[in-house]
């Protein structure tokens, strides 16, 4: 690749394309890489400010800014995904079904801390639909050295376990049980508002509710209740209510006693501190093994917006087990702003 003046173009080959951008009309190239200018196009090539160009001049050990592009696509696609051609440089990937977005942090920085290349996500842990965005790729000069390509590449690689540094994980069809506790509803004080909201949430993902029961204040009942909708073959069990350190509220309690294995009672986020999750692994002879997900919701679940349950049910969805850890990091990002209009997922909620 050379530089030289653009009066002087004439029967060279472009080997970047060249754009045009006017506010509010057009962005887009004028020309496109590989184009041979001819006398008729240097006035077009001056009048988008191009008084110099760099024309192709192959040189030993480096890369085009699209063959570098693809490099760094190819550290990210994965299953589920679709990519754009490289174009200025640029690829774009989409996601090819709705699902769970996962990042590989590490891979990322990996890349992004050699300088003179960049990946740009979204932020993982989150829901997408079909055709949204999940990433773009370039490098920034319009030519790069190959030998720091491959030292990018590796170095993600070795921080990914070679595994690209995206991954999609399809949302799977959940059955779902759901327990009600409550004095108040049980003995209609109350209307039950609680799993209208539930219900709601569900409704954003391929699930289907299979039971539902409501319960006073009794935790022999809960527990019950719970290993009943497992064996009718529920894959996530939804308690709401009964989450709080008074003395009648005892959902936790009943949950323990299902010998479920506690991820945690408790979460660094508000709304949703008391929230309770674990697993309950089912076993039968002649079946394939399967884990259940248990979740103790507290209250501000049914009035307040957006909570821990809206960062936790998507991964559920997906089948992405949720740590200890991953609830403990949560607590940067963690506190819900109550905006007038809420704008969740597109805001900082959860993301650390």
């Amino acid at each position: 690749m050379k530089l030289i003046k653009t009066i002087d173009a004439e029967g060279t080959v472009l080997c970047h394309d060249i754009t045009q951008i006017i506010k509010g009309v057009t962005k887009d190239a004028v020309f496109r890489k590989g184009h041979v200018v001819t006398k008729e196009d240097i006035p077009v090539l001056l009048s988008v400010g191009k008084d110099q160009l760099y024309v192709w001049e192959k040189e030993e050990g480096m890369l085009h800014e699209n063959d570098a592009a693809e490099i760094l696509c190819a550290m990210c696609l994965n299953d589920h995904m679709e990519r754009s051609q490289a174009k200025e440089g640029k690829i774009e990937l989409t996601a090819a079904c709705d699902g769970l977005l996962k990042v590989h942090k590490k891979g990322l920085l990996a890349v992004n801390s050699f300088g003179q290349m960049m990946i740009a996500s979204r932020h993982g842990n989150f829901a997408v639909k079909k055709k949204d965005k999940l990433a773009g790729t370039r490098i920034i000069p319009l030519v790069i050295e190959e030998e720091k390509m491959e030292a990018a590449r590796r170095s993600a690689m070795e921080a990914t376990g070679g595994a690209p540094i995206l991954e999609l994980k399809p949302f799977v069809h959940k059955k779902v049980g759901i327990v009600t506790t409550g004095n108040e509803v049980f003995y209609g004080r109350i209307k039950d508002t609680f799993t209208p909201v539930i219900e709601g949430k569900l409704g954003e993902f391929d699930a289907k509710v299979i039971d539902h029961v409501t319960w006073n204040d009794d935790d022999q009942k809960v527990t019950a209740s719970i290993l009943s909708m497992i064996d009718k073959g529920a894959d996530v069990v939804i308690c709401t209510g009964g989450m709080s350190v008074d003395p009648d509220d005892k959902t936790p309690l009943a949950i323990k006693n299902t010998g479920a294995r506690i991820v945690s009672y408790g979460a660094p986020v508000l709304p949703g501190a008391m929230f309770l999750l674990a697993y309950y692994k089912v076993e039968k002879a002649g079946e394939e093994p399967r884990t259940v997900v248990i979740m103790g919701l507290p209250g501000c679940v049914m009035y307040a917006k957006r909570t821990i349950f809206d960062l936790v049910l998507p991964r559920v969805m997906a089948e992405d087990e949720v740590t200890k850890e991953d609830l403990a990091a949560l607590g940067e990002g963690g506190l819900c702003l109550n905006c007038p209009v809420c704008t969740f997922p597109n805001c900082g909620f959860g993301k650390g």
